[in-house]
């Protein structure tokens, strides 16, 4: 019976070690690897915003076209730049009341019922300081998933340079179609707003656009399938470029009052 138990005992013990030897490993794994993934993701970032903007090359590395890129930040209530703490994080902000904004049911087109007050924006500059493209994060609700990317427009802040998602979770070839390189090259040259600089009419239609009808510019070829995922683009566009998101300080840029 005591060799039995003595038996039972070693075999806990070791147990128990190695449980401890893998949580030790496990946990050393995780801070060593962090910075790499911390770097990764910056990288991707980089990279989403670098292709919305049209001006990626594999030629060149991604840090080497950033530099091309200005990043100030926007409170989006006053629609001018201001100055943020280092490690500034807009994802974290949302859960801060001081720094978000929650949004009323019938202001909250894009479904995500609170954002933060200051977001990033990301200038392309020219020799001379103006702007000859900015762009802008995005998100809202699609069919099964937040899909979250980066809208770019030219200078004259109405005409889209390009679309891109960087996460989601739409269903593969029917929302999931929002990746396809055709349907993104579908997007440059359309316009964002008619008269009204804070009522954007950019949307996606059912079908495919006849360029020959009227208001063609502000209209996409919709998401064969994906009637719901196509219905939430066109509701994160217009969010993000109306009077909640974008629209007071792309008017103040226009002004030259950002």
């Amino acid at each position: 019976m005591s060799s039995n138990n003595d038996t039972m005992g070693k075999t806990l013990l070791v147990t128990i070690l190695l449980c401890v030897v893998c949580s030790v490993v496990v946990s050393a794994a995780a801070v060593i690897l962090k910075p790499q993934q911390v770097a990764n993701k910056e990288l991707d970032r980089k990279s989403n915003i670098l292709a919305a903007a049209g001006i990626a090359d594999p030629s060149k590395s991604v840090d080497e076209l950033f530099s091309q890129i200005t990043t100030k930040y926007v409170d989006l209530e006053t629609g001018q730049y201001v100055d943020v703490p280092a490690g500034y994080d807009e994802s974290k902000a949302t859960k801060d009341p001081q720094q978000s904004i929650a949004l009323d049911r019938q202001d909250d087109k894009a479904g995500i019922k609170v954002i933060a007050r200051v977001q990033p924006v990301y200038l392309v500059e020219g020799a001379d300081g103006s702007v000859n493209k900015v762009v802008l994060p995005v998100h809202g609700k699609g069919l099964w998933s937040t899909l979250y990317g980066f809208l770019a427009l030219e200078g004259d802040l109405n005409t889209v340079v390009g679309l891109g998602f960087y996460s989601h979770a739409e269903t593969p070839g029917l929302g999931g179609e929002v990746d396809n390189p055709a349907w993104k090259a579908l997007w440059p040259g359309k316009k964002v707003y008619a008269d009204d600089k804070t009522d954007p009419q950019i949307q996606l239609i059912k079908g495919s656009v006849d360029a020959s009808t009227a208001n063609a510019e502000y209209k996409v070829d919709g998401l064969s399938g994906a009637t719901l995922t196509a219905n939430g683009v066109t509701n994160l566009v217009q969010f993000w470029m109306g009077k909640n998101g974008y629209a007071p300080f792309l008017n103040n840029l226009r002004a030259g009052e950002a």
